[in-house]
C-alpha cells in the first residue's frame, strides 16, 4: 500500500531532481577547478534534455501488474556532459568563466534544495498519515 503511494507520488521525479542537479554540481564544480588549464573546455549537463525526460517519464502512465512501477530517466539523460561552445575563448585557449560557472553552481544548487524541501515535505505528510492510521 506504502509503495503504491510513494510510486504514484512526486518523490520518485524529486529524487531524480536531486540526483540530476548532484551529479551536475560535480561537472560545474570541475568546469571552476580547471579554469587556470590552457585549453579547457567547459563542460555541463543538458538541462533542457533531463527536463524533457522528466516531463516525459512524469506524463505517461505507469506500467503495472500490481500497482506503479518504479520509472526511471534514461542514464544518458543524466550521465551525457556537453561541451558549451557558446563561450568567450580566452588567450590561452579555455572558455571557463568563473562569473557563468559559479551563477550557474549557484541555480544548480537552488533546484537541488528545493527537490529536498519538497521530498522532506512529501515524507512529513506521510508520517502525519502513519501516525493518524495509528491513533485510530
Amino acid at each position: 500500500m506504502w509503495d503504491t503511494w510513494l510510486q504514484n507520488s512526486t518523490l520518485p521525479a524529486l529524487e531524480q531532481s536531486a540526483a540530476f542537479a548532484q551529479k551536475r554540481h560535480m561537472v560545474l564544480a570541475g568546469n571552476i577547478a580547471n579554469r587556470d588549464v590552457p585549453g579547457y573546455k567547459t563542460r555541463d549537463l543538458d538541462v533542457d534534455a533531463f527536463q524533457d525526460a522528466l516531463h516525459e517519464a512524469v506524463t505517461k502512465p505507469p506500467v503495472s501488474s500490481f500497482g506503479s512501477q518504479h520509472t526511471s530517466l534514461q542514464p544518458d539523460a543524466i550521465e551525457r556532459a556537453r561541451d558549451v561552445s557558446n563561450q568567450i575563448l580566452y588567450h590561452d585557449g579555455s572558455d571557463v568563466s568563473y562569473e557563468q560557472q559559479v551563477t550557474q553552481l549557484s541555480k544548480n544548487q537552488s533546484m537541488h534544495d528545493m527537490s529536498i524541501a519538497l521530498m522532506r515535505s512529501q515524507l512529513q505528510t506521510l508520517q502525519v498519515a502513519i501516525r493518524e492510521s495509528v491513533n485510530v
